[in-house]
Parts: C-alpha cells; structure tokens; sequence
C-alpha cells in the first residue's frame, strides 16, 4: 500500500483529538468560517412522477439554469434497492483494510477505477479527508468486475439492480432536459453518447473527523460528467455555492441529488450550469455518498450543440474529447 488511507488516519486522529497538517484547509475554504447560516435557501425539490410533462420539463429547465443541481422524489426506484445499494458499500468499507485492499487502484493505470484515496492534483499539497471506491455498473462492455468487491457476496445483485432502475431515470432526465433545451427528446443523450453513455459509480466514505471546521469530505469542484445523479446517506455533509456563499443542501429521505455536469454546461452553450459543491464531515458520524456520473464514451467530441449557436449566441466553449478534458481537469491544466 503506496498510500495510508483516510479511514486508517481518522482512527488515530479521533484519539488524538487533532488531524494532520496536511488535511487542514487554508481560512478562505475552512467550512466553519465559510458556511453561511441563519439564511438557507433550499435547492429546488422536483416530484419525478408528475404526469404534466409540460410542467415536469419548465421545472428542471429552470432548476438546471438557476440551481445546477436539484433533487428529485418519486422517482420510481424502490426504496429496498437504494437501501441494498447503500448496505453491501457501508459493509465493504467496514472490511478489514487488507481486504479493501484487493480493490486497490493500480499505480500504472490511466483509469480511476478501484479503491483509492487521492483522485487529484490539490493545491498546496491538501488532502481531502475521504476514501472512494470507483467502477463502471453500465454499460456490460465497459464494466470491469476486478473492481466489483466479492465481499459482500450480494454486492454485484445489489449494484445491478441499482443500475437497471437507474437507466430509466437517466433516460427521462435527459428526455426532459433536452426539450428544455427546444431540442427534440432524444437528442441530448445521443448528444453525450446513446447507448455508449457510461454509468461510473463512486462510493464515498468520510469517516468522523475530529475537526470538521478545519477539513473538507471533497474541495470545491464542478463534475466532468454530463449529469451526476447522488444518493447520500442521512449525514449532512454537501454544500452548494451560490451568491458568493456555501449552504448545506438538505437531506431528503428517498431523494435522489441532481447535479448538472460540465458536459451539459457546454452542450447547452452555458444554459445550463455546471455547479459548484464540496463535501464537509462530521465529528461523530460517518458520511456517505454514492454518485453516478453519466460520462460520454472517450472518445467522443463534445462542444456546443449547432442549434444552440446563432449569431447572437456564439460558441462559449471549445469542442474537445472527453478523455481530454477529464485529463486536463484532474491535471488542473486551463481548458
């Protein structure tokens, strides 16, 4: 192991009652000093199974171009498979570290599938305070089940059933983000992909931290992918920033956490937006998250989409393959 894991360090920490130097976050991002309270705006909540279509399109239209990121309830996915979801990756990272270890991201790959720690380049040599297990759950030709833990044993039935619900609800996101758009219903997934379009899940785990007003779960950060669609556990930990200020978002049972990536940001010319969030931890619980990020495959150009452009609305981005710009983001080099 190249690398101690967060878990590992927040036992000892937790009996110290101080976390390394590393983990503390300069004053310009410490979550106690830059959370705002008193005021709380709440992020736009969407009942999923509206049968007004008209109504159901205009609200995430303008969720996705006000907010970049909303929450959706009724949505169709049974509640025993999220909770089944949730409980082979809790039970994963209560292995033994050794085990965990099985699933280790290889030090020569180019993929961030596996489990790991650090995902990218931070400034001033920070560390974020979580370790991740990343892999593909769709579609069955880019899935890799050297990442897919055996233990435990119905790990892989609880994913897939996960995955298979989940497909339907990405298909009606972007069915009614596309037509928000004027564009037909369909074009924006072909836009990103089709039926190429990966499904990449990562777990989260932010284990209690001993000073949460010092650390943060995950920086501040916009996602790579086309949409991120989240499930968090009972812990309140993300944080959206808007008006110059970060807000928790609101725990809602059952809800699954829209998040619009960057990739719709630039298909849509910017309508839509990319947003803004970070994680914070908590003293005494252990948080965590699963988001699914909905990635072109790599290879595809993505730019701004030709009936979106006019005169009077220029392209606002530059055309580039997605693996290209995954590198250059996670690299922190100026697209």
């Amino acid at each position: 192991m190249d690398v101690e894991r967060v878990q590992t360090i927040a036992f000892s920490s937790m009996t110290e009652g101080r976390i390394p130097p590393e983990f503390i976050r300069s004053e310009k991002e410490r979550p106690a000093i830059t959370t705002l309270h008193g005021y709380d705006p709440q992020i736009p909540t969407i009942d999923f199974s509206d049968p007004d279509e008209d109504s159901l399109t205009r609200l995430i239209a303008e969720a996705s171009r006000d907010w970049g990121m909303f929450q959706i309830v009724n949505h169709g996915i049974p509640t025993h498979v999220i909770n089944n979801l949730q409980k082979v990756g809790e039970d994963f990272f209560a292995l033994p570290q050794e085990e965990k270890e099985l699933y280790a991201k290889p030090p020569d790959s180019k993929s961030i599938e596996g489990y790991g720690t650090r995902l990218q380049k931070e400034e001033e040599g920070k560390k974020a305070w979580v370790d991740h297990l990343f892999h593909k759950i769709w579609p069955p030709s880019a899935i890799n089940y050297q990442f897919w833990p055996k233990n435990p044993p119905s790990y892989r039935d609880a994913n897939e059933a996960y995955a298979k619900c989940l497909r339907g609800v990405a298909d009606k996101l972007f069915g009614r983000l596309s037509v928000g758009l004027g564009l037909g219903e369909k074009e924006l997934r072909e836009s990103v992909g089709g039926d190429e379009l990966t499904y990449l899940l990562k777990i989260n785990y932010y284990p209690p931290c001993p000073r949460p007003d010092l650390a943060l779960g995950v920086v501040a950060h916009t996602d790579m992918s086309a949409i991120t669609i989240l499930v968090p556990n009972h812990v309140q930990g993300l944080q959206l920033f808007r008006d110059d200020h970060w807000f928790d978002v609101k725990y809602i049972p059952n809800a699954l956490v829209i998040h619009i990536g960057d990739q719709l940001e630039i298909l849509s010319n910017g309508k839509y937006k990319s947003v803004l969030h970070r994680t914070t931890v908590n003293k005494d619980m252990t948080r965590m998250s699963w988001p699914v990020f909905l990635e072109p495959p790599p290879e595809l150009a993505i730019g701004p989409l030709p009936k979106l452009i006019s005169e009077d609305n220029p392209p606002k981005y530059k055309k580039k393959r997605y693996c290209d710009y995954v590198y250059c983001k996670l690299n922190k080099i100026p697209q």
